[in-house]
């Protein structure tokens, strides 16, 4: 009996080691953040995802105890799970694993919040967690199992859908659309480098520009749409201009304006990817 509390000791040492100091960043942020807009009047959250393995219970245990010593008031916590959740695209890996550790820490989160005085309203995140259709149905099951809440992080589908809004459009939406890819294709590096983990680009994969400056609009949208059984669906595509944002930044009001004169085809393609591909088969099924 001794041995085991002295190595369950060790591992919490170990524990503690690993994340202590990353709570500790986090509870400085959310003072600063609580000092410049007023307790109460944003959401917390806390993400653990970018590490090299993903957190077991009790790990995860232990990092929710450092949350609650530290006085943040998460309402969002996000876990690194089994898995590739590269952006844009489906999950790969487990699905099996992943039901596993989704529902494991969805029990210790429920007991973190009575045990630790968390918030009752905190919930579970799923970084990358847009377009991750293969992985939605065992989470539907185990909210409803468990009526507890969750936070899909899905910013940058609604980017993608904007752009084949713009593609759909014809016209000056199209050409803003095939401008778009051909910045990103020049500084692919750059913009790849700081999601060199989330992202599995094949660049023999990628259609040159002027393969794209051919495009119709079907062509174009096609090949972006999250649409594995349409035979110009392109991954590569997608997850380059997933994270080619700062294209579309970079153009500033020039980039607003357009999606205001789309404005039909960009909201058709938004809502409809919210509500039909992501909130129906999470929480109707």
């Amino acid at each position: 009996m001794f041995l085991g509390c002295r190595n369950r000791i060790v591992d919490i040492e170990k524990i503690a080691a690993k994340y202590l100091r990353a709570v500790q960043e986090a509870s400085s942020l959310y003072r600063h953040i609580e000092s410049e807009k007023g307790k109460g009047n944003f959401i917390n959250e806390v993400s653990m995802d970018e590490t090299d393995s993903p957190q077991t219970p009790v790990e995860l245990l232990v990092i929710l105890a450092a949350i609650a010593d530290a006085g943040i008031p998460a309402q969002t916590i996000a876990p690194k799970f089994t898995g590739r959740f590269n952006k844009g695209v489906d999950y790969v890996g487990d699905i099996v694993q992943f039901e596993k550790e989704f529902n494991e820490d969805l029990a210790v989160i429920a007991y973190a919040v009575t045990k630790y005085d968390l918030p009752r309203n905190l919930k579970l995140s799923i970084h990358s967690g847009s377009d991750k259709f293969s992985i939605y149905q065992p989470i539907r099951k185990a909210l409803k199992q468990t009526g507890a809440g969750i936070h899909v992080k899905t910013a940058g589908t609604t980017w993608l859908e904007e752009i084949i809004g713009l593609a759909e459009s014809g016209g000056e939406g199209l050409q803003m659309a095939k401008e778009i890819y051909d910045e990103a294709l020049d500084h692919i590096d750059e913009l790849c480098a700081p999601y060199a983990t989330v992202i599995d680009i094949d660049r023999s994969q990628l259609p040159t520009k002027e393969t794209v400056g051919s495009w119709s609009s079907e062509q174009f949208a096609n090949s972006l749409r999250h649409n594995p059984l349409c035979p110009d669906y392109n991954a590569h595509v997608r997850q380059l201009l997933h994270v080619g944002y700062k294209v579309a930044a970079k153009m500033g009001q020039r980039y607003v304006d357009m999606l205001e004169a789309c404005e039909p085809a960009v909201a058709r393609n938004v809502t409809g990817n919210l509500y039909d591909r992501h909130l129906k088969p999470l929480f109707l099924g």
